[in-house]
């Protein structure tokens, strides 16, 4: 009989103790949100670095997300399945969401890191938001005063929730149902 390092013998005939009872997961720290049943995200760029434009002509081989160089920001990005949507906002310049993205392909290695511990996603457009909603538009909507956008402004890519979808949407002129998930 092979004994495994830190088992103890099959041979004895003492009763095994029962296994520990598992833990239940642990809440999320104080500020930071669980991802789990998130399938709508935010991802931000500097439109003079990489803008709403330069996703579109990608087409649908579309972009990685890369150069993200946060741990929230980035555990978002592994959370994503293939087929989330999310908004495209610029910031720094024009404060605004723009346009729809859709995550063609989940985390990877960031092609631009040379340590393996950053993974992106690749994204491609969507569409575009008939009318851009600024940050201003989003701080002053009541109904929005909990999204990330409006409490954690510095994060490149953050969950979104069904609701703040939909009222976003509602604010850029689109129909969510125009948008269901392929």
């Amino acid at each position: 009989m092979k004994k495994v390092a830190g088992s103890k013998s099959t041979t004895s005939k003492a009763a095994a103790k029962p296994a520990p009872k598992k833990k239940a997961p642990a809440k999320p720290a104080a500020g930071k949100t669980s991802t789990e049943g998130i399938d709508r995200w935010l991802f931000k760029s500097e439109p003079d670095v990489f803008s709403w434009d330069m996703l579109k002509k990608c087409g649908r081989k579309g972009e990685p997300w890369d150069g993200v160089r946060n741990f929230l920001a980035r555990n978002n990005m592994r959370a994503m399945k293939k087929g989330d949507l999310g908004f495209f906002y610029h910031s720094n310049e024009g404060k605004e969401i723009v346009g729809i993205v859709e995550v063609i392909k989940e985390a990877h290695p960031d092609p631009k890191d040379d340590t393996g511990k950053w993974q992106c996603v690749t994204v491609a457009a969507v569409a575009d938001l008939p009318k851009p909603v600024t940050l201003a538009d989003a701080k002053a909507n009541d109904k929005l005063s909990k999204m990330s956008l409006v409490t954690s402004m510095r994060l490149s890519v953050q969950p979104v929730t069904t609701a703040e979808w939909n009222e976003v949407l509602r604010m850029g002129g689109l129909d969510p149902k125009a948008l269901s998930k392929k």
